[in-house]
């Protein structure tokens, strides 16, 4: 599936916190998932994979996805190692969007600074064997969520999300007022306001010391 152009710009312009703060249904993966590479930013529908100890699934995955795809790996969580190097420079050469497992991940040495995003839950030396099928382009769990094939995966630095493809323009369009109010506040904060300039803080607090319904809300308009 081909990344859009469109929707990569509008996540370019925000990040994970915004899209988060903007739909908190937005599917948070485990943060025992963490970028092994030196990019961190991904952004691609999901290729996925299911396997157990076994990693032929995954080179499978590799060498059938479409450029741009993230391939989201449900090795169930285990310390075996489902990838490395060679998986890792076969994706870059497939012109792959990344590479998150919920296992293991192995040769850090070229993976710490290889320009492919690759996420694990894991690294060690040990290696799955290659003998098992496994499943592709099937509903995966990784990281505690649900991926099916086709979602769209979004990282950085603040960690991985999952979106409905059919939902991501709306929530982008939503971190991106998000953000917008985010950087007016930054602006009153650094010309001497307060938080309590910037936000509601006394009235929220008045209203639910009176047990009445009430939110945090910026003073600034998007």
């Amino acid at each position: 599936m081909p990344v859009n152009g469109e929707l990569l710009e509008r996540f370019l312009a925000v990040d994970t916190t915004a899209i988060c703060d903007a739909d908190r249904t937005t599917r948070v993966v485990d943060s025992a998932i963490r970028a092994r590479s030196a990019t961190t930013r991904v952004f691609g529908p999901a290729f996925t994979v299911r396997c157990r100890e076994d990693f032929l699934a995954v080179l499978r995955a590799v060498e059938t996805a479409e450029p741009g795809d993230v391939i989201v790996v449900d090795g169930g969580g285990r310390e075996t190692a489902l990838g490395g190097e060679m998986f890792a420079r076969g994706a870059l050469a497939r012109s792959l969007g990344g590479v998150v497992v919920d296992g293991g991940y192995r040769d850090m040495a070229y993976v710490s600074t290889c320009a492919l995003p690759v996420y694990s839950r894991f690294v060690t030396p040990r290696a799955g064997t290659a003998s098992q099928l496994g499943e592709l382009q099937v509903p995966v769990t990784c990281g505690g969520v649900v991926v099916n094939p086709g979602d769209l995966v979004l990282a950085d630095d603040e960690g991985l999300v999952v979106l409905d493809p059919g939902r991501a323009a709306s929530v982008l369009d939503a971190a991106l007022a998000v953000k917008n109010t985010e950087h007016q506040v930054i602006e009153l904060l650094a010309g001497g306001g307060t938080l309590s300039d910037a936000f509601n803080v006394a009235e929220h607090v008045e209203a639910l010391e009176r047990g009445e319904p009430s939110a945090l809300r910026p003073r600034v308009t998007r």
